[in-house]
């Protein structure tokens, strides 16, 4: 394999935690009566919870149009206030379908295929990586499919692996072809900056890979992966968010192709029905997306350690509207992208739902 000799850099922008300022004639896209439920519903769950903070960002597929955007913060013990955090970068747990994505357009990796996760602990070069019910003996062996629905981080570390091995910097390449290096481009936000995907040394290595296709080793903000997901719902179309009432702007007129896209969305739609996506699950409405469940940081008091619960989906499956995705930072255990986050965007969805239809 040909050894790289400089440490890689992958522009994926990250946008300030303030909109550009515009002229007074252009008319937000912002839904007033939206933005209260919505806020309404999310700090009811930061309460619920004790978070430390909150954000939920809804979009319209076709358009790329903002219709909400909510940030709240942990004012005291008991109440929470509005604030901009809809762009702080660091690590996700929503970066598994994505690199599946990249996986299934090598044409090495397929859905089906079988992944052995063991007894849930996968030594990788003297590192242990480990799925979260590595305790109670693991998965054993598992389809891609599957993984994904039950956030196995050796299953997507295996898949990877698979389709990118032989030479790591291909799977950065596939990002970037995919849209991810586009991401600094959302004029409706400012000061985007372009972040490092982190290596130990100028050499990148398989544990370099593992890692960062499972969400660590890099940082994404909420609109950027809102951005992403939403790409997936659009048969693969990607659009700049929009804030204002502006033309629907093309980042990626296919960020993969329609074979891999459907293939994907059928998996998202499954981690709802069978997955740990279950909690997002309505009766209301068919939904499709992913959870996701980070450590931020690291304190010598574990207690104190700092979690990202998130979930990313969108609505109708068959023919979706409206991508949303929320994203909650808590200290300590336990935290859960699907109980937390999914059950804050079912709530959102039968919302808008029930407002449709009456």
């Amino acid at each position: 394999m040909k050894q790289l000799t400089y440490v890689l850099i992958v522009f994926w922008g990250l946008c300030s935690c303030h909109p550009i300022q515009r002229n007074i004639e252009q008319v937000s896209e912002i839904d007033s009566t939206l933005q209260v439920k919505v806020t309404t519903i999310l700090e009811n769950k930061l309460s619920e919870i004790n978070a430390l903070s909150g954000q939920v960002i809804i979009m319209e597929v076709q358009t790329g149009r903002i219709k909400a955007l909510v940030g709240l913060t942990r004012k005291d013990s008991t109440n929470y206030q509005s604030c901009n955090n809809f762009t702080i970068q660091r690590p996700t747990g929503l970066m598994n379908p994505i690199s599946v994505l990249a996986a299934l357009e090598t044409g090495k990796v397929k859905l089906d295929d079988i992944v052995d996760t063991g007894n849930g602990i996968y030594l990788v070069n003297g590192n242990e990586l480990k799925d979260h019910n590595w305790h109670r003996g693991g998965y054993g062996e598992i389809t891609v499919k599957q993984g994904l629905a039950c956030n196995s981080n050796i299953a997507i570390a295996k898949a990877t692996l698979k389709a990118f091995k032989d030479n790591p910097m291909s799977y950065v390449t596939r990002l970037h072809q995919m849209g991810m290096g586009d991401l600094d481009k959302l004029e409706d936000f400012e000061e985007l900056h372009p972040i490092r995907l982190m290596s130990k040394d100028s050499i990148w290595h398989d544990t370099d890979l593992i890692y960062t296709c499972i969400g660590y080793n890099l940082s994404i903000a909420p609109i950027q992966a809102l951005t992403f997901y939403n790409a997936i719902a659009n048969n693969g179309r990607m659009l700049e968010p929009q804030l204002y009432k502006d033309s629907a702007m093309v980042i990626n007129s296919q960020i993969a192709s329609k074979v891999s896209i459907d293939s994907l969305k059928q998996a998202l739609q499954f981690n709802i029905t069978d997955g740990l996506g279950k909690p997002a699950y309505s009766d209301k409405v068919v939904v499709a997306g992913m959870q996701g469940t980070t450590l931020v940081t690291t304190n010598e008091d574990t207690t104190k350690n700092e979690y990202a619960a998130e979930f990313c989906g969108y609505f109708p499956a068959d023919n979706p509207k409206y991508t949303i995705i929320v994203s909650i930072n808590k200290t300590g255990l336990p935290v859960s992208g699907g109980l937390m986050a999914g059950d804050v965007f079912r709530q959102l969805t039968e919302h808008i739902i029930n407002l449709k239809l009456n």
